[in-house]
Order: structure tokens, then C-alpha cells, then sequence
């Protein structure tokens, strides 16, 4: 809270953690600004390598995120919970969780649980460099979280073309930027809009391009000099 205090410009990565920080800071708004996440250059569209993936021709949903039982709201277990109607309704779907963590076992008894332990694939932790590969493999990303400050996986999926969606919920509504690239839904319609999603699968092929214009590193700079430009014109007067 002093650093904070002493700050003369507070960046937050999305309007949530914005929010969060003015609640229990003390700051004026003003001094708080969103600056958003970017995304890596080497996450863009490439060929899809779904043999690689083994997945054949089922629908594939993909999560990446840790599995810390300390971080249950990214909503693993929801996606699992919706597998055997998906099932039931005639879809050949396969979920692919890379990452790992303690939270594990309890995801895998309730995969078992539900009977659709063969529909889900934990991949462990996947290396940085193989998941452009796998993010480009999936149908859909899939990130019903509770908790996000910002949801950079969501934005890592739509770059390389894959649709997501996400809960519009905290930082991953910015992420989506307010579901105009990918699908922000409440908690209560997640079920739904997730077999709508299997059911009438689709790939804009303009989806990379539209990320890279809200989310690529030209717009990113174009912010922080933005941001930056008044404390720079201060610090010349000082000076």
C-alpha cells in the first residue's frame, strides 16, 4: 500500500484489477489507469498438426491453466460436469487439460465419477514452445473462470485462431474485450453456450488479425507511451 501510495501512475491489467485496487487503496482514480496484457509474438495461425494431438475427428476443448486447488474458480471441473450430456446429446468430444497441480487427482476421481475419464486428457505441463501447436490443434478454448485479473491464455488461443469461451467474469471480460472476440457468458448460461459452441463449431479466419489490433504489441506501446506522456512532460518541467 506505501509503494502504491507513492506511485505517481498505478497500471492495472484489466478494469477488474482496477477496480480492486481503488477498493482497498485509498488512490484517486487517476492515478490508477488500464494498461492490458499483450500477447507473445510466437502465438499466430499455423497449421493445425492434430494428428500430433491424436485427436482425430472429435471436438476438441482445450483449458490451459495450473491446477492448484488453491485456484479452483478457473473452472476446470465445470467443463468436466458438462461432458456427459454433451455425450448424451450424440458429441464426439475430447478435453484436453494441460497444466498441472495438486487439484489434479480430485479433477481426475470426478472424471471418473461422471464415467467421461476417456474424454479427458490431462497433458501435464506443456512446454512453452508446444503450445502455439496445441492451441491451433483445439475446436475451442475453454476458461470458465471465476478469478481472473486478466486470462493472457485467452488471449494466447484467439492469436493463434481458435475461438474461446470464457465467463464474463473479473479480468477475462477484457480478455474477450467484452465479447467482441470471443464469447463472454454468466456462469448460469455456460452449459448452454458451450454445446451451442460444439454443436455449430466456427473459425473466423479474422480472429488473429482483430486480436493482434487490440492485444498486439504496437497497441500495447501506443498505451503505455499514452500513459506515460503526461509523467514524461512532468519530469522535463522538473527538470
Amino acid at each position: 500500500r506505501a509503494a502504491l501510495q507513492s506511485a505517481d501512475l498505478v497500471l492495472a491489467v484489466s478494469r477488474d484489477t482496477r477496480d480492486r485496487v481503488l477498493s482497498w487503496s485509498n488512490l484517486s482514480p487517476d492515478r490508477v489507469q488500464v494498461a492490458p496484457n499483450t500477447v507473445d509474438e510466437a502465438f499466430h495461425p499455423g497449421p493445425r498438426e492434430r494428428e500430433r494431438w491424436r485427436l482425430g475427428g472429435a471436438f476438441a476443448l482445450l483449458t490451459v491453466g495450473r491446477l492448484a486447488a488453491a485456484e479452483g474458480y478457473k473452472g476446470h471441473d465445470r467443463v468436466i460436469a458438462e461432458l456427459p450430456r454433451l455425450r448424451a446429446e450424440g458429441f464426439d468430444v475430447v478435453y484436453l487439460v494441460a497444466g498441472d497441480g495438486d487439484d489434479r487427482p480430485r479433477l481426475e476421481r470426478m472424471a471418473s465419477d461422471l464415467q467421461v475419464a476417456d474424454q479427458v486428457r490431462f497433458l501435464g505441463r506443456v512446454p512453452a514452445s508446444d503450445l502455439p501447436s496445441l492451441y491451433r490443434a483445439a475446436d475451442l478454448f475453454v476458461l470458465p473462470s471465476s478469478g481472473e485479473g486478466f486470462g493472457i491464455v485467452l488471449l494466447e488461443a484467439m492469436a493463434c485462431g481458435t475461438p474461446a469461451l470464457g465467463l464474463a467474469v473479473g479480468g477475462a471480460v477484457d480478455a474477450l474485450d467484452d465479447g467482441r472476440l470471443g464469447s463472454a457468458v454468466t456462469l448460469e448460461e455456460f452449459g448452454a453456450a458451450l454445446r451451442q459452441a460444439v454443436a455449430q463449431p466456427a473459425r473466423d479466419p479474422t480472429l488473429p488479425e482483430r486480436v493482434q489490433a487490440r492485444f498486439g504489441r504496437a497497441a500495447f506501446d501506443a498505451r503505455i507511451a499514452e500513459l506515460a506522456a503526461p509523467l514524461t512532460v512532468r519530469e522535463e518541467r522538473r527538470a
